[in-house]
């Protein structure tokens, strides 16, 4: 590693994007953001999320001045600055050119699971709010200007092997792999958004990554055809998914 990195995690919601911020704050040469655009994603889209005055106020919600601190030097003196991205939260309006500034990377999720798990705390989810499409459309433009496929991991990949697919991505990141990313304390974080009281329950109760379990999925009619409509954009991603 030869200069500070910010690094932009791209996830979708019901993913395991939390505990992936917990394992790189938990890094001495790490310091995180927690969803950043949420404010301005709340506002664009008038979504009903719990908390939403709350997050609103406690965030710069003009997303061009979000995205330029996004750029700045990287904060604490640290060599490592992770940044937890929803990709719903970028809105068409935005424009992708400060993603150069960046390193991009992408967590990706099968779209039945996210679905089933997104219905439990939304009763008529919409395909925008699941980030799929907006996801394989960041993709697109940091592949173009990379001229290869950034890394992308799966979830599920990485609840198998934590060690082994973080040892990865640390590899394709350009930074050195540590084993503190594979546990960390129980408990809240100041890092946390002020929205960690209605999401972060699971995460605040562990201490590592659970252990992978197959799960048996059953969608309605429904949120199935939501799934499908999703699962393009995931294929897409997964052909160029990390492997060990």
């Amino acid at each position: 590693m030869t200069a500070p990195v910010r690094i932009a995690m791209w996830s979708g919601p019901r993913n395991i994007s939390t505990a992936m911020m917990r394992a790189w704050e938990n890094r001495p040469d790490t310091v995180v953001s927690d969803e950043p655009l949420y404010a301005h994603y709340l506002i664009a889209t008038n979504a009903p999320h719990p908390g939403r005055d709350e997050v609103i106020a406690s965030q710069e919600n003009d997303w061009r001045k979000v995205v330029e601190g996004l750029c700045d030097p990287v904060p604490d003196g640290v060599p490592i600055w992770y940044q937890k991205h929803m990709t719903q939260h970028v809105t068409r309006d935005m424009a992708l050119g400060w993603l150069s500034n960046l390193t991009n990377a992408f967590l990706i999720r099968d779209p039945d699971e996210v679905v089933a798990s997104f219905a439990r705390t939304r009763e008529h989810p919409q395909v925008w709010e699941l980030g799929f499409d907006m996801q394989a459309r960041i993709f697109d433009y940091v592949s173009d200007f990379m001229g290869r496929a950034p890394p992308v991991i799966d979830g599920s990949d990485v609840l198998k092997n934590p060690a082994g697919m973080l040892r990865l991505l640390c590899i394709r990141l350009g930074v050195p792999f540590s084993e503190r990313m594979l546990s960390w304390p129980a408990g809240p974080r100041k890092s946390d958004g002020v929205w960690a009281k209605y999401w972060y329950d699971a995460v605040q109760r562990s201490t590592g990554f659970e252990p992978y379990r197959q799960r048996d999925v059953q969608l309605s009619a429904d949120l199935q055809r939501l799934a499908d409509a999703c699962r393009p954009h995931y294929e897409k991603l997964y052909a160029y998914r990390c492997v060990l």
